[in-house]
């Protein structure tokens, strides 16, 4: 076991030392996800798009299906363990990459929630599933929120693990335009994306790590990275300006939210004083607050964990995940 380990550790201090000088094409063609990647066609203001997604069908179903909404800064592919867990206890898996993420087009739209749902329910229908188990990560949250409130039929029970979007945005953080934005995008490098990673997902960086950062980073490499940047400010923006705070307690679907008690992310960060960042962003205060709102809503929290459970505090994340589904 020690020995194995410790060719895990060389094999992630490699690809640390080697990320900064791969290149990724902007929908990821050269990272391989954990199971089979299908696409959806969609036609949008005149564009023809591709939807990304993974179907995984489990050895022995239960009958039941958990479709999963990842973050603003990921993919299908961080999801790979959570898959696994849900597959072995029977679950088909649809796992999504949202339009202008991950595997999927980068599509230079007008970016909404409403949208973005629409087209996850189109992709229900076309696979024949008619309800589901709904988990969004970070902004994921957010996009299962007005998922659940635009089609709560189709929802048997909605999971939030740090969703984003907990306040509103607006309310504090500078404005800034879709231009703003993409200037500041455009400045992406690997020690911007792994400082941003280190300071505001994890409570302690562990080598495993780094492959999250070498694909968020991998792209800025890219000739078509302008585009990329351009989608990334695009949907900042749809952060920024489509709260669903005032909206939870519309939610009339069993909800459990999931937080990190030390996660500390604000949408829009580097705009804020010490003293503003120090108000904002506080989980331990916002998971609580949230939870009153939401009627019925089930509150678990992870001691010692930052944005992300289900990466950083894997085991007890599963096990509340499995005792909640």
């Amino acid at each position: 076991m020690r020995k194995i380990l410790m060719l895990l550790l060389l094999i992630s201090t490699i690809i640390a030392a080697n990320a900064q000088t791969d290149t990724l094409s902007i929908t990821l063609e050269n990272v391989k996800y954990p199971y089979p990647v299908n696409f959806m066609p969609i036609k949008v203001e005149g564009q023809d798009l591709r939807m990304a997604y993974m179907d995984v069908k489990p050895a022995a179903p239960n009958g039941k299906t958990v479709m999963l909404f990842h973050g603003k800064n990921f993919g299908g592919y961080y999801w790979a363990d959570v898959i696994r867990v849900l597959s072995s206890k029977g679950y088909r898996v649809i796992v999504p990459d949202q339009i202008g993420f991950g595997k999927s087009s980068k599509a230079i739209i007008h970016y909404s929630f409403h949208q973005l749902a629409r087209f996850n329910k189109n992709l229900l229908d076309s696979l024949g599933v008619q309800q589901v188990t709904l988990m969004g990560h970070s902004m994921g949250g957010m996009l299962a929120t007005r998922f659940t409130l635009m089609y709560p039929g189709r929802v048997e029970k909605l999971l939030l693990e740090d969703p984003i979007g907990l306040e509103d945005y607006r309310t504090f953080v500078p404005y800034a335009s879709a231009e703003d934005d993409y200037k500041t995008e455009l400045k992406t490098s690997y020690e911007s994306v792994k400082k941003y990673y280190q300071t505001s997902y994890f409570t302690t960086w562990k080598p495993e790590y780094d492959y999250l950062v070498a694909i968020g980073a991998g792209v800025s490499k890219s000739a078509d990275f302008p585009r990329y940047a351009k989608v990334a400010a695009l949907t900042f923006e749809m952060i920024y300006e489509q709260p669903v705070c005032y909206e939870f307690g519309l939610i009339k679907v069993p909800t459990v939210l999931f937080t990190g008690k030390e996660d500390k992310t604000i949408v829009g960060k580097a705009l804020l004083s010490d003293e503003e960042k120090a108000k904002h962003g506080q989980y331990k205060i916002l998971g609580p607050e949230t939870a009153r709102k939401i009627p019925g809503c089930k509150l678990i929290e992870f001691d010692n964990c930052g944005h992300i459970p289900h990466i950083e505090v894997k085991e007890a994340f599963f096990k509340a995940l499995t005792a909640n589904l």
